[in-house]
């Protein structure tokens, strides 16, 4: 900060930046279309000033976010000279557009004052449908980019004011949802529109010249910020490997490796050792992952570093190319999602041996994908969802349930909307008893929900995960439990892989039901305290049987703990143990039981487990 810089009016500056992109936010919840958009809140919003630089987030999907600053270089590069007043830019290339998959469109406008370029408003928003072999246009099955949909280069969509009519005809022929689709992009337009307004006047209430310099010190004193709170973690080297299960009905783990080296003020996050980019949709275009070290290192942080990009400065990241944390060209990446979400649990087990006490053990791995689509009364419906919310444990308390992952702000849509809109009637939502992790804290139960399916046909395309690599736990705790997809659950029940690599084909009355992973638990769980076993009793998230048989808590016909059993329980359980590891955990078969399950591969006793 310079001696002359007025910390007060930076403050300002800061939190007035930060209302313009979260009321960018508001208006894209309030106009857009789609319930992806609108419900699930599946789009980002941001601020950039005169050099492409983020200097305010909107509340939204953080792993978004950290993608800006690839794409306005690519914008700036492309364009440079050629930016004027009026222009709108959109693209969603992730082959020379610093973009993450097709369905995310960034649609960028440049905000001039007094005929001089201050800044940009940058949306970023998942669009329902672009084309491609699948409704949705988030095919695992892919095995290049070419199939996945219309690949946007860096256009201009309004050039000095004036619509691409071009564009706009392009895009109408390229989607199963023009409607929906159109809806979207010109919510996308309205928030910049908002921003400009906005921004404009913050610009010359501080005048040109002064407020570029307000905004180059924030930019420093982020950069101080984080160099401070890397500084005040050990000087060394750590590594973690979680896997992918991967794809289809014979998958092949993938591992997913991060080194992390910190030195003095810096930090590198090396994903070297990282599974080559594979022959399916889930390979992670680089933007993505970088997004993901960003968003850890705000969390993990102290104090609440600004959305200034000067606090990226100390953080070199490293993602060799050819991998499914950087692909080549043409390698399809449509699902590439579940590798974002992912690098954010490995990140944490990295940081789990640097700073233990401020990182949860494994969550459930990212959000869920489900696409349901198909035709109902003549018209072409496409119902996709962001389900997740099952944490692990804390150093200090349970998982949280029910919350979003933290790499987004997105949310589950309410049940009445889906029943309204499509030829789906919701089953089941809820917590799943006798799940997640146990640990002295417990990981976040599990989730399932389900879906029956209306209409004469439907078309399923699904993305999960954390089946056979269950979330890692921490300090003695137990993994997490596993993820499961089932079609018509019950006695004939059909079971899918966690990354089907086909549509699957469901008729009129068939129900489909997604259990999520529970979250991994931390601590001994026979140090539990026997009280939040019998709470856990009494607001039905396990059995009596369960706290018996996994914590050694024995509880009354009074719904009390007794106390005598409850020592000789918990002595048995220490017993056993003792004799060596049992061929499945208790806990698991009270989970599997639950939904019919015999056979259950777990890979390798190490479980993830830490400290």
């Amino acid at each position: 900060m310079r001696p002359n810089t007025d910390p007060i009016t930076m403050e300002v500056v800061k939190n007035a930046l930060s209302s313009i992109a979260d009321e960018m936010a508001l208006v894209i919840m309030r106009t857009a279309y789609s319930s992806i958009v609108r419900d699930s809140m599946d789009y980002s919003t941001g601020l950039c000033d005169r050099e492409g630089r983020v200097v305010a987030h909107g509340l939204t999907m953080a792993l978004h976010l950290g993608s800006f600053p690839d794409a306005m270089r690519c914008l700036i590069a492309d364009y440079a000279g050629r930016i004027e007043e009026g222009d709108v830019f959109v693209w969603n290339d992730p082959y020379g557009g610093g973009g993450m998959h097709l369905p995310d469109v960034y649609i960028v406008q440049p905000i001039f004052v007094s005929g001089a370029l201050e800044g940009y408003a940058a949306t970023l928003v998942h669009q329902i449908d672009m084309g491609g072999i699948a409704p949705g246009s988030t095919a695992v099955y892919a095995t290049e980019v070419f199939q996945e949909g219309l690949r946007i280069p860096i256009v201009k969509m309004y050039e000095r004011g004036r619509p691409n009519e071009t564009f706009f005809k392009m895009m109408e022929k390229n989607t199963r949802m023009p409607e929906k689709l159109a809806g979207d992009m010109r919510a996308q337009i309205a928030a910049c529109r908002t921003a400009e307004k906005a921004y404009r006047a913050l610009v010359e209430k501080y005048g040109a010249g002064n407020f570029r310099q307000l905004v180059s010190d924030l930019h420093d004193h982020a950069e101080r910020m984080m160099r401070a709170e890397i500084e005040a973690l050990p000087d060394g080297e750590w590594s973690f490997t979680d896997y992918i299960d991967g794809l289809g009905e014979s998958p092949e783990p993938l591992p997913l490796k991060v080194t992390v080296t910190i030195a003095g003020g810096d930090i590198t996050v090396d994903w070297t050792g990282s599974a080559p980019q594979v022959k399916g949709a889930i390979n992670c275009p680089v933007p993505f992952v970088k997004s993901a070290a960003h968003l850890i290192l705000k969390c993990i942080a102290r104090d609440d570093v600004p959305n200034f990009e000067g606090f990226t400065r100390p953080i070199a990241q490293v993602a060799p190319e050819g991998t499914i944390v950087n692909p080549r060209l043409p390698a399809a990446c449509a699902a590439r999602a579940i590798i974002g979400w992912r690098a954010i649990d490995v990140l944490l087990g990295a940081f789990a041996q640097i700073a233990p006490d401020r990182v949860p053990a494994g969550g459930e791995g990212g959000v869920s994908f489900p696409i349901l689509s198909g035709f109902h009364r003549g018209q072409r419906y496409v119902c996709s969802e962001t389900l997740a919310g099952s944490w692990g444990a804390m150093a200090d308390r349970d998982g949280v349930f029910a919350v979003p992952n933290p790499g987004g702000n997105l949310t589950n849509q309410p049940v009445e909307m889906i029943e309204a809109l499509y030829p789906i009637e919701i089953t089941e939502y809820g917590m799943v008893p006798n799940s997640g992790g146990p640990g002295r804290f417990r990981g976040a139960p599990a989730f399932i929900r389900g879906y029956r399916m209306l209409g004469d046909e439907a078309t399923l395309i699904m993305r999960s995960d954390r089946r056979r690599f269950l979330p890692y736990a921490l300090d003695g705790g137990a993994p997490g439990t596993p993820s499961w997809n089932i079609v018509n659950p019950g006695p004939r029940q059909r079971i899918l892989p966690v990354m089907p690599m086909d549509a699957v084909r469901l008729g009129q009355g068939d129900v489909f039901a997604h259990v999520s992973a529970g979250g991994a638990g931390r601590g001994d769980p026979l140090a539990r305290d026997p009280a939040a076993v019998l709470e856990d009793v009494i607001e039905e998230r396990i059995t009596l049987a369960y706290a018996r048989e996994v914590y050694g808590v024995v509880v009354d016909a009074a719904l009390g703990v007794d106390a005598a059993a409850t020592a000789a329980a918990r002595a048995a359980i220490a017993a056993r143990r003792a004799g060596g590891p049992e061929a499945r955990p208790a806990y698991l078969e009270f989970f599997l039981s639950r939904f019919g399950i015999n056979e259950f591969e777990r890979v390798g006793e190490r479980e993830l487990r830490l400290g």
